[in-house]
């Protein structure tokens, strides 16, 4: 039986109504803007994302995909040779879903219009979850947690992908310049939005550090949490364990 969850206070139902409103915004150039931004290494670290599910375990199995935006990280997973599963893929933000339809033709995607923080799926559902570049905009990262540990199976993988400001001197100075003035600049040229590509830098730099994050996932209720870094800590990559249920001795 699932247990019921409390309603979203105030101060972060505004934060998500902004953080949809945004989105629901930028969706037109959402997907031009994350590859040029990012001279398209966002590519590589969803691959190495969907390496860290585990998923070959259960290729016929259904995952989920949270905050899946125009469709990236469902699609690569869902295209990996000797997938046979199905991947359901969750965002709040209806016209990001509309805009990455073309992608998940003929593909076994099926979207949800939906929240994080509060799933509409029964307990224990999914043998895998994903989320890439989105806790970082919940309102209650913890509460996403929560819901995706309730709804992943037991010995199941969550494997979040996300932004983090670089631990080596240098790489931090040239990433801090890079996110602070040019990324917010060319941002607002290309998609004629006066605040989005601010709110990105400002978004990562009051997010959790890796090892913070990890305590959180660990708060949640997951076991065996590791993260690594990506491209000199860019990104970062979790892998948060359910534990599986044991059965009791004979």
């Amino acid at each position: 039986m699932t247990a019921p969850r409390e309603a979203k206070p105030a101060g972060a139902s505004e934060r998500a109504d902004r953080v949809r409103t945004l989105f629901s915004e930028i969706a037109p150039r959402y997907d031009l803007l994350n590859h040029l931004l990012s001279l398209n290494i966002d590519r590589r670290w969803r691959r190495r994302a969907i390496r860290e599910l585990g998923w070959e375990a259960a290729p016929e199995d259904t995952y989920l995909d949270l905050c899946t935006g125009t469709f990236d990280l469902a699609a690569e997973l869902a295209t990996r040779r000797g997938f046979a599963g199905t991947v359901l893929a969750a965002d709040f933000a209806f016209p990001m879903l509309a805009r990455g339809l073309g992608k998940i033709r003929s593909r076994s995607v099926a979207p949800v219009c939906g929240d994080t923080q509060l799933l509409p799926f029964a307990d224990r559902t999914f043998a895998g979850i994903t989320v890439g570049f989105g806790v970082r905009n919940l309102s209650e990262p913890e509460a996403g947690f929560r819901e995706a540990w309730r709804v992943l199976k037991p010995g199941g993988r969550f494997v979040v992908l996300e932004f983090t400001v670089p631990p080596g001197r240098l790489m931090r100075a040239a990433y801090l310049l890079y996110f602070n003035h040019i990324l917010p600049r060319a941002g607002r040229l290309i998609s004629g939005h006066p605040w989005a590509y601010s709110y990105l830098p400002e978004s990562v730099k009051d997010f959790p550090g890796p090892g913070e994050l990890a305590g959180l996932l660990r708060g949640a209720g997951f076991t065996k949490v590791d993260w690594f870094l990506l491209t000199g800590g860019i990104a970062a990559v979790h892998v948060a364990v359910k534990q599986a249920v044991r059965r009791p001795a004979p």
